[in-house]
């Protein structure tokens, strides 16, 4: 049986960070009911990497093992059929701005009554406090370029800041509110009793950026990356191969691994050379040693420099376009990149595991209101009721 088998998730949420956790608990089978607008439901439906082209790519990552419900919460009926389905479930998601909830009235006080074992998992932009707390926004704008990160990962002060990636901060927010949402059921396993978890994307990025943020806490300058030529240690920097590919090395233990390193390469001579002899040497050359490693480096391609750097115990990685991770055979042996149940491509799977506990197969994500009938029939509605609400537009 399934971690989650009998499960009521209602994913009452948009776009990526508030979905994408109901996504992390489908994996481990909760029964995760989508509820999107009629018509052409969730916006990110219509989210698409190849302009031009009317893809779900992305609808397939975050929303399999769901079923849909087109509901309209505008309507008093279908906030009347919102509220019978919250009687039977164990977890409400949503990540609508908190004016919109109130409207609809699908906020924690509205709902909260209804169950008191209900867990309410509410996600926003920026928090549920202050000024900004009813204020939209995303990944790129909170996470990403609120937080310092957007600033810190330039290449050097002259660069312009990066752009993020989609759902680069989303996917890990979502792992967050996962994490709050599961603590909650802990707790109601002690007590009996839901209540309320949040999450935001400005809290997840902080996180993400706490090496900065803390030392910046206690009081010390952070300043930007130097350039690559110019680190603060040429043994973790990256380098360029003869075929113009890139890896990042990271040799940290370089008491016990810089003479075998430096023999590995060919350069065993500079182990008795006085700018790179200490520790405190070579970070006074660094600049010198980076040069000397660019044209080791130069002589070779990338397969060389992996063979031999792998045989001496260095730490390294290559910078992997996103056609080589659908290549590479350790992402299918971890389990990062699974089947969908089909058998027909993969999707990218939940980021761990738990020993002796099966995902669920990775059903395709559904289409708008696919699974009305089946769902307003387990909350009680007749066939008739159904019928009075689809004339209504209440459903479609």
């Amino acid at each position: 049986m399934s971690l989650f088998a009998g499960l009521k998730v209602i994913d009452c949420a948009s776009w990526i960070a508030g979905p994408a956790a109901a996504t992390m608990l489908s994996d481990f089978g909760a029964d995760v009911i989508k509820i999107e607008p009629p018509g052409d439901g969730d916006p990110w439906r219509a989210s698409t990497p190849i302009p031009g082209r009317p893809v779900d790519y992305y609808w397939q990552l975050t929303s399999r093992n769901k079923r849909s419900l087109a509901l309209d919460l505008k309507h008093p009926d279908g906030q009347a059929v919102l509220h019978r389905l919250i009687g039977g479930a164990d977890v409400f998601i949503t990540n609508f701005p908190l004016p919109v909830r109130h409207r609809l009235l699908m906020a924690a006080a509205d709902l909260l009554p209804l169950n008191p074992r209900l867990i309410y998992a509410s996600f926003t932009a920026y928090g549920e406090h202050g000024e900004e707390a009813a204020k939209t926004g995303f990944d790129s704008t909170a996470y990403w370029a609120r937080t310092g990160l957007m600033d810190m990962v330039r290449a050097d002060g002259d660069t312009a800041p990066s752009r993020s990636m989609p759902g680069m901060g989303d996917h890990p927010s979502a792992t967050a509110l996962y994490a709050a949402i599961v603590s909650a059921l802990y707790r109601r396993e002690k007590t009996g009793l839901g209540g309320i978890v949040q999450s935001s994307l400005l809290q997840n990025g902080l996180w993400a950026n706490g090496c900065a943020v803390q030392t910046r806490l206690f009081g010390e300058h952070v300043p930007l990356r130097p350039r690559r030529d110019r680190p603060p240690n040429a043994l973790a920097n990256h380098y360029r191969t003869r075929d113009g590919r890139w890896f990042i090395m990271a040799l940290y233990n370089e008491q016990r691994q810089l003479p075998s390193f430096l023999s590995a390469i060919g350069r065993a001579d500079l182990t008795n050379d006085e700018r790179f002899a200490t520790a405190a040497a070579r970070k006074q050359h660094a600049r010198e040693f980076v040069l000397v490693l660019d044209e080791v480096f130069s002589r070779r391609d990338l397969a060389e420099w992996r063979t031999i750097l792998d045989a001496v115990g260095v730490t390294f990685g290559i910078v992997a376009t996103v056609d080589e991770t659908l290549d590479d055979p350790q992402m299918r042996l971890c389990g990062a990149l699974a089947p969908f149940a089909d058998g027909r491509e993969l999707t990218v799977m939940t980021p761990f595991h738990i020993d002796g506990v099966e995902k669920v197969p990775a059903a395709r994500a559904p289409s708008v209101g696919q699974h009305n009938a089946a769902v307003l029939a387990e909350a009680g509605y007749s066939a008739s009721d159904v019928e009075r609400l689809r004339a209504l537009g209440v459903v479609t």
